[in-house]
């Protein structure tokens, strides 16, 4: 007989069992359960709702049910529907009929709503901690290269040039802001429903206050209503990872156009590689790959969500089953590609000579020149004019800027002289752009150091969340 089936007098058709069942899934949320089964059941002794000898059987039952579910031998049954019921189930087998007061001023609905905030604040803090090892790793990357030359791009034409060390540390911003949405996301997981029962609370003389310190959350939901409707966390969880897998797409892109040969400006290590089975000289960026084509399923699983939850009237409907499980394989998903990246960083090899070949025998120091004759009292629309006219010219005669004389630069401007040289060179150009975050030597550095500084900020406060949970 099912737990729920008091008032059934048939059996639950079979496909309709299979259906309805939610067991392949939750059972993710095992541990998490009985966490949240311990502390209930230790408060309802302390407000002598229950006995304290019901509670340690009780909590005795528990513990054995969580050590057959470390050890891989629990038993679930999809009859039972959820992780929730399975447990119960089992607990029931286990020490008898005092097991069913384990579900005294509650419901499966704040229940759930308990175990999904308990996997995402673990999760939560255990990606800032991945994300913290690959900002460590970008930054050592780009602390290596901060002379790197290279060309920079926009409408993936070569713009200006620029160092890698200075590209790398746009990504670094990226993650940065990663890091400070989650923190910031951490403050909407750390919110206690267990109490809100159904829907409507409970007229058992409950504690939810001792419940919330004994799970170390900061705050209670104040609406039973909220607490068991709210599924805003997962939404915005679902955000955050989209974006950071945005990011990490948009870092596999580059990566991939860069070890090809038409690029050639850098070599992946054979181990984030694989082959073809036909043909014998392929080295595919296969984990790059992968990650830009795994942004598709967690923004698929965060919108998912928002059509689930779009017209759901309140309080809790069987639609939102649908939360987890889009939910739990982004998290997985993530977890895995950032630590993949993050292993893939430190064995890149780079081609510097492809790099400085690249912005050598290119258009990317025009910018330099018009700023040069601005500099030399011409207004920068006309500057900009005149450089482009020059362009054209060594176009058509086969040439590079650099490698105009001296008369064919006067020829453009009577303001140009010797010195324009030394502004048409990549390497000064690169250095001469000390604006605040530009790619200037002096000025990656200074940025890594803010970063550097930033990442071991991050790091005390993440180490303080871990030792809340």
């Amino acid at each position: 007989m099912k737990l729920w089936g008091g008032r059934f007098t048939g059996e639950t058709d079979k496909l309709v069992e299979k259906f309805n069942a939610s067991i392949d899934f939750d059972k993710k949320l095992a541990l998490y359960d009985i966490i949240g089964s311990r502390a209930h059941v230790k408060m309802l002794a302390e407000r002598e709702i229950i006995t304290s000898d019901d509670r340690d059987k009780i909590l005795k039952g528990l513990l054995q049910v969580e050590s057959e579910i470390k050890e891989g031998k629990f038993s679930y049954k999809v009859e039972h529907e959820d992780i929730h019921m399975n447990i119960e189930a089992r607990l029931i087998e286990i020490i008898g009929d005092v097991a069913k007061k384990i579900h005294t001023a509650r419901s499966r609905n704040d229940q759930v709503a308990l175990d999904l905030h308990l996997y995402a604040r673990d999760r939560l803090v255990g990606m800032i901690e991945l994300l913290i090892e690959l900002e460590k790793a970008v930054l050592d990357l780009a602390d290596e290269h901060k002379l790197t030359v290279m060309p920079g791009y926009t409408h993936l034409q070569r713009a200006q040039p620029i160092s890698l060390g200075h590209h790398l540390m746009s990504y670094y911003g990226m993650l940065s802001r990663d890091v400070e949405r989650l923190f910031d996301l951490y403050k909407r997981v750390d919110i206690m429903p267990l109490g809100a029962c159904a829907l409507a609370g409970t007229s058992y003389p409950i504690d939810r206050e001792s419940v919330r310190d004994e799970l170390q959350f900061e705050r209670l939901y104040e609406n039973s209503m909220d607490a068991v409707s709210d599924r805003d966390f997962v939404l915005e969880f679902l955000f955050c990872m989209s974006t950071i897998m945005t990011h990490l797409s948009r870092f596999s892109e580059d990566i991939i156009l860069w070890s090809s040969s038409e690029y050639g400006f850098i070599e992946l290590d054979d181990s984030f590689c694989t082959g073809s089975s036909i043909m014998p000289q392929k080295k595919n960026p296969d984990v790059a790959e992968l990650i830009r084509g795994k942004v598709g399923r967690v923004l698929g699983s965060l919108n998912g969500l928002f059509v689930t939850l779009k017209a759901l009237p309140l309080a809790y409907n069987k639609d939102m089953q649908e939360d987890k499980e889009g939910f739990f394989d982004a998290v997985e998903t993530l977890m895995v590609s950032i630590t993949l990246f993050t292993g893939m960083l430190p064995g890149i090899k780079v081609n510097e000579e492809k790099m400085k070949e690249a912005v050598y025998s290119d258009f990317s120091n025009a910018t330099d020149l018009a700023d040069y004759m601005v500099k030399k009292g011409i207004s920068f629309r006309d500057a900009h004019a005149l450089v482009g006219k020059a362009v054209l010219y060594c176009q058509e005669n086969n040439k590079l800027l650099s490698e105009l004389t001296l008369e064919e630069l006067k020829d453009i401007s009577p303001v140009l002289d010797e010195k324009a040289f030394y502004y048409l060179d990549p390497k000064d150009s690169v250095q001469q752009k000390k604006s605040r975050g530009g790619p200037a030597e002096t000025e990656v550095m200074r940025q890594i150091e803010v970063a550097r500084k930033e990442v071991l900020s991050q790091e005390a406060t993440c180490e303080k969340l871990v030792k809340l949970i």
